[in-house]
């Protein structure tokens, strides 16, 4: 066996364990599962080909994340944010009010399964840790940031980095980077997303109420479940809704068009979710779309319904 072939062994093994958590950081710095498994594909490429000039100064699993957020970065350069509903602009107040055309131009903001980073280190404290910097909230809230100041936010408070190791992967002192990282925290506390989930006995009846709701079209169902605040999101539709008497009133008149559905749990971003699928007439069923659900100690405080069958083979559907 040559020592080139012993190197490409030495680089698959030693290099493979990482590849999901390189496909999570690069998701929370892209906002979308899609770009990020091609980002890491070529971070991947791009590792295998330089392996030979690794030194060994940081550890693998450091010099590839140094690879994937600089790939990460430059890919942004050339992409636009992507927002949920809610980040383009004041909800609809009006309940009867038309929906606007969705806008499929819009690079939306896209879930992850949990099936693709639930393999978390072993400590429940970092699992924790894992499932909260997952959440669907906090990554829309992150790509609002610049691209730069996202990654410094990600790189501190999320992998931990030093102020030091961050200015020289990202080529700043390390006075911009405390600078960017001061900046970033006060649109995005990260210490304060730690959301207050019901216990579980509560969640599964609200969990259990909503799935009814949905499937025998009774929006009174949803009356116990949502809090006073609760939001409804409908990517590509850039139309949402804000309270939960609108919210209810829209669904009053929207789940008579859609008739009973059938729900199949999953699970996105550390949050509890729904496969919906519609029954037209002739009885077969047909992806409606996925809702992601936020639910706190109060109820379901955020629903947001992707349209479409797009997500549903990402979500194994």
């Amino acid at each position: 066996m040559t020592e080139t072939q012993n190197g490409d062994e030495d680089f698959g093994q030693l290099s493979e364990p990482f590849r999901r958590e390189l496909l999570v950081h690069c998701y929370r710095l892209l906002g979308s599962v899609d770009e990020a498994e091609e980002v890491v594909q070529d971070v991947y490429l791009d590792a295998w080909r330089a392996y030979g000039r690794f030194e060994g100064r940081s550890s693998l699993r450091t010099w590839l994340y140094r690879i994937a957020t600089r790939a990460c970065l430059k890919a942004l350069e050339r992409s636009r944010r992507r927002p949920l509903p809610a980040d383009l602009g004041a909800p609809e107040t009006n309940p009867k009010a038309g929906l606007a055309e969705p806008a499929h131009e819009v690079p939306w903001l896209q879930p992850v399964p949990d099936l693709l980073f639930a393999a978390a280190p072993a400590d429940p404290a970092a699992v924790v840790v894992r499932r909260q910097t997952m959440r669907l909230a906090l990554i829309g809230a992150l790509q609002q940031l610049p691209p730069r100041q996202r990654a410094v936010l990600i790189l501190r408070d999320v992998l931990q980095w030093r102020t030091t190791e961050v200015a020289e992967l990202l080529e700043m002192t390390p006075a911009a980077v405390n600078s960017a990282l001061q900046r970033a925290r006060a649109q995005v506390p990260l210490e304060e997303d730690s959301l207050t989930e019901p216990a579980e006995p509560r969640q599964r009846a609200l969990l259990d109420r909503y799935v009814t709701a949905f499937e025998t079209a009774d929006v009174d169902q949803l009356v116990a479940v949502l809090t006073q605040d609760a939001r409804w999101e409908m990517p590509p539709i850039p139309t949402w809704f804000e309270g939960r008497d609108t919210v209810l009133a829209f669904l009053g008149r929207q789940m008579p068009i859609v008739g009973p559905a059938e729900l199949v749990p999953t699970a996105a971003n550390g949050q509890p979710a729904f496969a919906v699928y519609s029954r037209g007439r002739d009885g077969a069923r047909r992806p409606h779309a996925l809702h992601v659900l936020t639910v706190t100690d109060e109820g379901v405080s955020r629903i947001v319904a992707f349209h479409g069958s797009a997500l549903f083979p990402l979500f194994g559907l």
